[in-house]
């Protein structure tokens, strides 16, 4: 059952990559880079000062700092687990699909993934309230993700499972946050 998973994926994966045109090749390496995006993570910052007082914002801004390097710290203990190959890694995939980077450490699951959807929905969960703007937020991780699977690093259910992992842990730190700053919310 768990290889036709991983070839149904695997399958997925070379249909999904091998839609890619060569002439945004260079918009998909930009858009892959998690420091082409530093303004909008200040942005989100900015949101929280806005929104309320410094002493909420900054309490906000520290939980939300401590979400993501937790997401990325549990995404980066995973990969060690799980050991999967890239697919830019994977040889028999090597001829079958286009390779815009070419990363040497493991794929499952995603840490553009985790990392992005447990920022974007903490903030969501944390913004809501203020502005139903803020839901246009979730437009970022999900053109974040896209470009994994066009340069060739990922398979979608690293994707799948980023995302999934992203939102769980984002929720448990905004429950953690409620509880813990009660006297600043």
């Amino acid at each position: 059952m768990w290889e036709k998973i991983q070839q149904w994926d695997r399958e997925l994966f070379v249909y999904l990559n091998n839609l890619g045109i060569e002439r945004y090749d260079a918009f998909w390496i930009f858009v892959t880079d998690p420091r082409h995006w530093i303004p909008l993570y200040l942005l989100f910052f900015l949101f929280f000062f806005l929104a309320f007082h410094w002493k909420k914002a900054s309490f906000s801004s520290l939980f939300l700092l401590a979400c993501v390097f937790s997401t990325w710290s549990f995404t980066n203990l995973v990969k060690g687990i799980a050991l999967r190959l890239r697919p830019n890694n994977t040889p028999e995939l090597t001829d079958l699909i286009r390779i815009l980077q070419e990363p040497t450490n493991y794929s499952f699951f995603s840490g553009h993934s985790s990392t992005s959807f447990a920022a974007t929905t903490f903030v969501v969960l944390i913004l809501s309230q203020k502005t139903r703007w803020i839901y246009l937020a979730y437009i970022w991780p999900i053109v974040f993700v896209t470009s994994r699977i066009y340069v060739g690093v990922h398979y979608p259910g690293d994707i799948i499972v980023g995302m999934i992992v992203g939102i769980i842990l984002a929720n448990l730190f905004y429950f953690l946050y409620v509880r813990s700053g009660r006297r600043f919310i």
